[in-house]
């Protein structure tokens, strides 16, 4: 339903944000656009987080994929090269792409928590009453703490995909420009470099989807 309401949302606004100058002033409008359908900083921050989350299952599982691919074609002794190039480059190209796509959600994220986080800290200047300001500080340092623990987690994840789409790089350049027996070979000296990596990956990925599951709790008290 959230999502359906941020399209609703993007329509109504998308004027502003075309003849907008500055990035900042296009985020007002849409933030203002959407507190008054009821939505706000905190809702969004919640969307984004399990976007995130999300994009980074939908990885782990393209990452896994991909090491089954090449397991597939180091393991074959007659096979079509350039089908085996092939392949191997789709993989590699998917495997690019999930991570992009968890580095720009992880983006989006770290952009509407800052938006947030500052309203929270200079909203506490208006309180009068001097109990609820403290308790409004109480609960905006401990949601940041929990928030700059799993931003730590999701940026250890989004780092580990680094080494692993160097190797199937590597690969991928090495096979396009040597298609014989003797290529596919080399290729099984990377294999299980390639696999102990991706086992790390997947287990950073693990911690930051759990860090993110706890934070969208909290914020859903």
């Amino acid at each position: 339903m959230l999502k359906k309401q941020h399209v609703i949302v993007f329509q109504v606004i998308i004027l502003s944000v075309l003849t907008g100058s500055l990035l900042g002033a296009c985020s007002k409008a849409y933030y203002g656009a959407m507190e008054k359908v009821g939505i706000h900083k905190r809702d969004i921050l919640v969307d984004r987080v399990e976007d995130a989350r999300d994009s980074q299952t939908d990885a782990q599982e393209q990452f896994k994929s991909a090491l089954e691919q090449f397991g597939s074609v180091v393991q074959l002794k007659d096979t079509d090269l350039k089908k085996a190039y092939e392949k191997l480059n789709a993989g590699y190209e998917d495997s690019e792409a999930a991570a992009q796509e968890v580095s720009s959600r992880i983006d989006k994220v770290e952009s509407v928590a800052d938006d947030l986080f500052e309203e929270w800290e200079d909203e506490l200047g208006l309180y009068q009453n001097a109990e609820l300001r403290r308790s409004s500080k109480q609960q905006l340092d401990a949601t940041r703490s929990q928030y700059r623990k799993m931003l730590a987690s999701m940026h250890r994840a989004e780092k580990s995909m680094e080494p692993v789409l160097n190797i199937f790089r590597d690969n991928v350049l090495f096979l396009k420009h040597n298609l014989n027996a003797q290529a596919i070979g080399s290729l099984k000296t990377e294999f299980s470099s390639l696999q102990g990596k991706i086992d790390a990956l997947l287990k950073q990925m693990n911690a930051a989807i759990e860090s993110s599951n706890k934070f969208i709790a909290e914020l859903k008290k």
